[in-house]
């Protein structure tokens, strides 16, 4: 995925606008705008300020898997983890736990098959 369908991707998911995104990290609307548009890719100073607003890492900006065992699953989990309160995290977690116990009683086929459609799309 690209720089820029990420960044509008988490604009949209936060019900950001362009200008208000532009206006929190002291930059003109149309340097976001060109960002979003894909005319210009940001510097790494910028690329940092982005990641940090937005509590993403700069890999996850970049599409850029690292060697370090892990998915872009993976990052989305912990990307929409990051944001939740602590009631909600704890929440989140339970609900995790309970799918592990189920997938676990369901038995080892249905987990292959589980992971073997999770990591298609």
């Amino acid at each position: 995925m690209k720089f820029c369908d990420i960044l509008r991707n988490l604009i949209d998911e936060r019900e950001l606008t362009q200008r208000r995104l532009a206006a929190d990290l002291c930059v003109a609307p149309s340097t976001v705008g060109s960002y979003v548009q894909g005319v210009r890719e940001p510097d790494f100073d910028m690329l940092k300020r982005i990641a940090t607003y937005f509590q993403v890492t700069t890999d996850y900006l970049l599409d850029c898997q690292s060697g370090i065992k892990g998915t872009r699953e993976e990052a989305e989990l912990l990307r929409i983890f990051r944001q939740l309160g602590s009631e909600q995290k704890r929440v989140f977690l339970e609900q995790g736990k309970v799918f592990l116990k189920v997938s676990a009683q369901e038995g080892p086929s249905s987990q292959s098959t589980s992971r073997r459609s999770g990591s298609a799309g």
